[in-house]
Formats: C-alpha cells, structure tokens, sequence
C-alpha cells in the first residue's frame, strides 16, 4: 500500500533525528515524501515537544490546523507531546496516537497498519539509525532518557530512563555519515552526562570518535555537541574538548540559572555557578575564540529579585555569545508544580526578559569580534546562501556553491546580525 507523507518535527535534535529514521523506512515501504508547495499528502506525522506548555499547545494548534484545512489527510501524532497531553490530540482523522516510548514501533509497522496496543521501551535503547537526513547537518543520536529528574522537568517521564548506544553502533553511523558527504554532525542525546556504555562516559566517547576519524577526517569535517550539563565541565571534560581535533570550538550549556539557590530548588545542585564559571574561564587556554550558549530557565517559583540579579552578574562575568532564555511554565506532576510562591506570568516573563535583553549585548560584542578574523569555516544550508561558522554565528554567502564541503571564507561586514562572508 503506497502512499505519500509529510513529516512535521517539533522541539528537540533528538527529534529530528528520530523522524528522519522514520522517514528512511516509510520511503523503504515505498511511500513518497510530499515536499511540493501544495502538496496534499495521505499522512501526516506530527511529532511534537512538551518541554514547556506552550509547546503543547503548539502542536494541538497545528493538528487541528491539519484536520481543517486537509480534511481528507490522516494525522499521526508523537513524541513528548502525545506523552504529556494525550487527551488533547483525540479529534477524528488522528490515525493514532504514539507516546514517545512507543514511537520506535513506526520503524517496524506500516503507519496504516499499526496495532491498538503498542509496545514502549521504558528501559532498553530504542532502535533508531540512520543513513541519510533531511538537513544539511544530520544529528548523531547517542543517548535517550533521563534518569536526574529536575523538579521542574517532565521529559524522564516521557522518554524513560537514561540508556545509551552502543559505541560500535555510533561509530558505525557517523563514518557512514561523514562517508556520504556529510561535513558537520551534530552529538546529541536527551542528557550527554548519562551517556554511558562499553566502560565509556561521553569523554570517553569522544575520545574514542578522535581515535577512529581525527587523523582522517580533521579539516574536512567536524563535529558539534548538542547540549551539556554544566557539571561535565570537569578537568578530564577539559583536556578531552582540547584534544578533540574535529571539535567545533563552541558549547552550549543546559544552565537554567546563575543562582545557586534557585538551582537547589530545581533540583540542580549537581554544579555551582561559581565552578562552572571557574572551568568556562579554563577553555579560553586552548580555545581563545569560541561560542557559548545557554538554556535560562526564569521566573522558577519563589525566584527574587537577589537570585535573577546573580544570575545577570554570571552573564556578565562569562563570555556567552547567545542564549535561550525561557519563561518558567508549570508541568503537571512535576515536583516544582507544588513548590510555593508560583510568581505571576508577567513577572516571570520580566525576569525572563531581563536576560534576553543582558545576552543581546554580550551577542552585539561577540559579532564585532568576528569581523576582526582572518578566515573561518563555513557550513551552508544546501540550496541556499547561509550557513553557520564554526563559532554558531549565522553567515551569509553571495553565490553559494551547492556543497557540503567546509567552506573557508573571511568576514566582509555584518548586516541583522548576520555575518556575510567572502569565499577565500
């Protein structure tokens, strides 16, 4: 039974990586991907997020949006979303309904042919892989599950507990990666600082992905780490980024807030603000130019004036060159749910926006530094005219070649904080 499809991807890179190892077997059934403008397609997969309310609601809107406007199109929802809210997605022509820890059953059924019961993997890996993808810069999944469960966190109850990839597997799939002219893949996992098979941390990894591609693969292709815990910045994370020959010098940190007191109420008291800081400054020995991101969490309930003021001085006291700053929103049956003095939206979207506005400017400095390079490395968006640099700035390049090869190129000016760049 062919038919055609379309794949909607909410949230995380883990997701992407998951629809595309979908996308790669409902093509070995025969089904064709609809990806002309106006396209009806038979099938559409919705795999939506719930890191926060808003996401949920997102991916209801975007289902009703599908049943109005394609009524004769069937809707498949999943991931986190079908997990936190499942009684949200129940309208008619919604095929069927996969919580996430069930969705690795769509790499073994026909979508119009799955079973009432499906069976979840709460523990063991799920079978995802992949050979090809969607993007220009594929994810290499390494990890799933969470097993820390923050106080303010859903995602260990949607995804299960921490479990990891077999290291023979991983490297398997990134040398067939690089090996389909890939050039910047993306590490990732639900939490890098669980990772742990084969005897090996995510250090450990890493240090086995230079032992097996460094001496071939360095500057002519690189890799990137999604999202760390600020607590891997340990001494042997340190030497393990400066050894990493196919590293890209930039980080990003799953932070949530520079107070110590407001990390102890959610449950991160795993890291201190002041060591984090410690070791952030211990990067610029090997890496004197790099971009550093975070995740804030503002406005967690009981959060004042004093705790959002230290979180602003880390900002200023570290050299982040972009943030996702986001407004705390209440999870149902977390434990933050019950925790007092829930603030109100406006003052949390205050404390929020207090952040965005102290990262803009560290943003502005870090964009005048990249003017003043000699050269960089761009990866481009196949079919277009942009990419990003090794340091995770936007570029810009006027006639663009259609390649995945790294690109070196020197800065010209900066336009709404892109950089445009000149081919070298």
């Amino acid at each position: 039974m062919s038919f055609s499809f379309q794949i909607l991807t909410y949230g995380c890179k883990v997701n992407q990586y998951e629809s595309q190892a979908i996308r790669e077997y409902w093509q070995s059934l025969g089904a064709k991907e609809a990806l002309e403008k106006g396209e009806v397609p038979d099938l559409i997969l919705l795999a939506g997020c719930a890191v926060t309310a808003q996401a949920v609601a997102d991916a209801r809107q975007m289902v009703r949006k599908i049943l109005r406007e394609m009524p004769q199109t069937k809707v498949i929802v999943t991931g986190c979303s079908a997990s936190a809210e499942p009684k949200d997605f129940c309208f008619e022509n919604v095929l069927a309904l996969v919580r996430q820890t069930a969705k690795w059953n769509l790499l073994h059924y026909h979508p119009f042919e799955l079973p009432q019961e499906l069976m979840e993997k709460n523990t063991e890996y799920p079978d995802f892989a992949i050979k090809d993808f969607a993007r220009s810069r594929p994810v290499l999944k390494i990890q799933d599950g969470c097993s820390h469960f923050c106080s303010y966190c859903i995602i260990p109850y949607m995804r299960g507990k921490a479990r990891s990839r077999s290291l023979k597997e991983s490297l398997a799939e990134l040398r067939h990666l690089f090996e389909a002219g890939f050039r910047e893949i993306m590490i990732s996992g639900i939490n890098l600082r669980q990772y742990y098979t084969d005897n090996l941390n995510f250090w450990g990894f890493l240090r086995s992905v230079e032992k097996e591609f460094g001496s071939e693969w360095k500057g002519r292709a690189r890799l990137r780490i999604s999202s760390l815990e600020p607590a891997q910045l340990n001494d042997e994370g340190l030497e393990t980024l400066e050894q990493c020959s196919l590293l890209c010098p930039h980080l990003h940190l799953s932070l949530q807030s520079g107070s110590a007191t407001v990390l102890q109420r959610m449950g991160r008291d795993h890291y201190t603000p002041e060591y984090m800081a410690e070791q952030i400054n211990k990067i610029r020995s090997f890496w004197q130019t790099f971009g550093l991101g975070a995740d804030f969490l503002m406005g967690f309930p009981g959060e004042t004036e004093q705790e959002v003021d230290e979180t602003l001085a880390l900002v200023d006291a570290l050299p982040f060159t972009y943030a996702h700053v986001f407004p705390y929103s209440v999870r149902k049956g977390t434990k933050a749910e019950k925790i007092p003095n829930q603030l109100e939206k406006h003052v949390k979207q205050e404390h929020a926006q207090k952040v965005r506005a102290r990262i803009e400017k560290k943003k502005q400095q870090f964009l005048q530094t990249m003017l003043q390079k000699e050269h960089m490395h761009l990866s481009l968006d196949m079919g277009t005219n942009e990419g990003w640099n090794e340091f995770y700035v936007a570029c810009h390049l006027e006639n663009a070649p259609k390649t995945h090869e790294l690109l070196a190129v020197k800065p010209h000016h900066m336009e709404n904080n892109m950089l445009f760049v000149e081919q070298i």
